[in-house]
């Protein structure tokens, strides 16, 4: 059973790194921001106070990130192990973490604010069937439409100018702490994320001595 967490500021590649991870290793990939959005896009009760949040400019809170997480962990559906991202929020919630689950390493995803603002920036999300585009890398064969079901490319919510310098300053204040707390702890490999997605994957594999990364045909580079 193996169990990572994947830190890195927004941009920097988490979700996609993770889930090529987790689909050769049969992990399960826990994603906080997957887990809110799915809350809103199903109109829940979670998904409608995170939805006043992100219209008010506010974060979501740690506490509610925190619950959100326990209860997903409590499925214990992870039967080869996980990987996790956007958790933990906090050096409380690291160390509490820490003593329930024995992880076996961090993957600290590094990318300059510059280079965040950009990627982050550029991103689209469909507004039909949710698939995400970066117009970086990968725009759509149609300006504003989706190539999978042809609804309207949008911008999300919380990728506005204002929205995104918050949540910057946020993550260097709690984050970075979180950072250090596990690099003491020597559990930390710190991988520059401003390469393409198959280069940090073939760098995560190698310092976690994993099989190499194989692309599949076809498949397109993504930030």
């Amino acid at each position: 059973m193996r169990k990572y967490v994947i830190m890195g500021v927004q941009g920097s590649g988490k979700g996609t790194q993770s889930a090529l991870l987790a689909g050769d290793l049969d992990l399960v990939h826990i994603s906080v921001g997957d887990i809110f959005r799915w809350h809103v896009k199903n109109h829940t009760k979670l998904g409608a106070q995170v939805r006043r949040l992100v219209a008010a400019g506010e974060l979501v809170g740690d506490d509610l990130v925190a619950e959100v997480v326990g209860d997903r962990l409590q499925l214990h559906d992870w039967n080869y192990g996980f990987i996790i991202d956007g958790f933990p929020r906090s050096r409380g919630q690291a160390e509490f973490f820490l003593e329930s689950y024995d992880i076996d390493g961090v993957i600290h995803l590094d990318l300059p604010d510059d280079e965040v603002r950009r990627r982050v920036l550029a991103r689209r999300l469909c507004s039909r069937c949710g698939m995400d585009y970066n117009l970086i890398a990968h725009r759509p064969a149609v300006e504003g439409r989706c190539d999978v079901c042809g609804g309207d490319l949008i911008t999300r919510e919380d990728d506005a100018p204002d929205a995104l310098a918050r949540r910057l300053a946020d993550y260097h204040s709690k984050i970075d702490p979180v950072i250090e707390l596990f690099r003491r702890k020597e559990y930390v490999m710190t991988i520059d994320a401003r390469a393409d997605k198959t280069t940090v994957q073939q760098t995560i594999r190698t310092r976690l001595n994993l099989p190499a990364y194989t692309p599949s045909e076809g498949e397109p580079v993504r930030l």
